[in-house]
């Protein structure tokens, strides 16, 4: 077997992924354009996980609002996130905000994958992907949307939980914070 390559995409972490690896003090979850998955991890592992970690998200574009079915469907789990303000790679760039401060970059598209290899080629950091379903443009009904959008949330969730452990706070509850 190989030695272990930091930028070598990942499907789980070197161990496997589970619960018993170090708990990075950072992650950048990323997706195509910071609307819908990305967002959606970040409100998640912060809800989840407290200030355990320093999270943030990005795109590889930033030419959307977070999309409001993502707001609602994490709203149902007490994740608010209609004040999200998406950006991009390069928008977290001109902020200040260097890549290599994360441990963990967490790509939910292929394009976000790539992108974030190209970013960080020349840093030691470990990038995982996980496959997670673009609920955009499914469904004909709004229920059927919000069936799509659920499922999404769902997966980042299971992904989240297998890959961090249990919720450190206290369980999401739909409310005022």
């Amino acid at each position: 077997m190989a030695d272990h390559d930091p930028h070598r995409p990942q499907d789980a972490t070197p161990s496997g992924g589970g619960p018993s690896d170090a708990f990075p003090s950072s992650v950048l979850f990323c997706c195509d354009h910071n609307s819908v998955r990305s967002p959606m991890a970040e409100g998640m592992m912060k809800k989840f996980y407290g200030q355990r970690a320093y999270v943030q998200s990005a795109g590889v574009r930033s030419d959307r609002e977070v999309d409001g079915f993502t707001v609602s469907v994490t709203g149902e789990i007490g994740v608010e996130l209609d004040q999200h303000r998406v950006r991009s790679f390069d928008e977290m760039e001109e902020w200040g905000d260097d890549l290599a401060q994360f441990d963990l970059i967490v790509a939910l598209t292929p394009a976000s994958q790539r992108r974030a290899l190209e970013l960080t080629r020349h840093a030691h950091i470990d990038i995982e992907y996980w496959p997670i379903m673009d609920p955009a443009g499914l469904g004909e009904t709004r229920e059927a949307r919000l069936a799509a959008y659920r499922e999404t949330r769902d997966q980042i969730r299971a992904r989240m939980l297998a890959r961090f452990g249990p919720p450190t706070q206290p369980s999401p509850r739909k409310g005022p914070r």
